[in-house]
């Protein structure tokens, strides 16, 4: 029942290092509204990662496949993290007197339910997650023997994962006394700045697929340079 969970434990302490759009804006809300806001936000988009991995335990390998390949899915998503990214800048960019005005307040109003919706979207239109999630559930398959060894799995890398962000959150906040608002400021101009980068890297994923393949496939992995070197 329980083989394979140290893998599980090992890898859900890795995903919650997965450099993506919900990782900035995770650190940048932890450190700007503090620990609670950032929990909510990062329930959020737990949920969302719940959901990815109930469509892909229970769907059908048939149509996991059309999903994982659907490049209609990537410009969907790309084209919503690529306005997310725009409008969030365009409403820092006005906001400098009102992030002052937070960051010397001693009582700061939060919107929670704001924040988990927030966290559960931008994880949600985030289709390459779906797919990690199915590779998950791929690698639980071939760790784990038991019955219910992929359930127990699956739960140990979400409770890492939750657990490591946990810690995340309250580093994060430890900063803020640290911060300046000009600091704050510029750290969420470049959050929306790094969201609006992911945004065009998955719309140009789905919209040219063999191309950004055969990009990926002209890096040279570490084995090549090893061999390279030897020769």
């Amino acid at each position: 029942m329980f083989d394979g969970l140290l893998y599980a434990a090992l890898y859900g302490f890795l995903l919650a290092f997965a450099i993506g759009p919900v990782f900035f804006t995770l650190i940048e809300t932890s450190i700007t509204k503090g620990f609670k806001a950032g929990l909510f936000f990062d329930l959020g988009a737990q949920t969302a990662d719940i959901i990815f991995i109930l469509i892909a335990y229970f769907s059908t390998s048939k149509i996991l496949e059309r999903v994982k390949d659907d490049p209609g899915l990537l410009i969907f998503g790309g084209a919503v993290l690529i306005a997310y990214g725009i409008i969030s800048y365009i409403r820092t960019a006005k906001s400098f007197i009102k992030i002052v005005r937070e960051h010397y307040a001693v009582n700061v109003k939060k919107d929670l339910g704001g924040l988990f919706l927030k966290g559960f979207l931008l994880n949600f239109v985030n289709f390459g997650v779906l797919a990690g999630w199915i590779g998950t559930i791929i690698m639980a398959n071939a760790l784990t023997t038991s019955e219910n060894g992929v359930f127990f799995f699956l739960a140990t890398v979400l409770a890492t994962f939750f657990l490591t962000d946990l810690l995340k959150i309250f580093l994060a906040k430890k900063l803020k006394s640290k911060m300046t608002p000009r600091f704050i400021y510029k750290t969420k101009k470049w959050v929306s700045i790094l969201i609006l980068i992911f945004g065009v890297m998955m719309l140009l994923q789905g919209v040219f697929p063999d191309e950004v393949q055969k990009g990926l496939d002209r890096i040279p992995n570490a084995s090549d340079k090893i061999e390279n070197m030897t020769k």
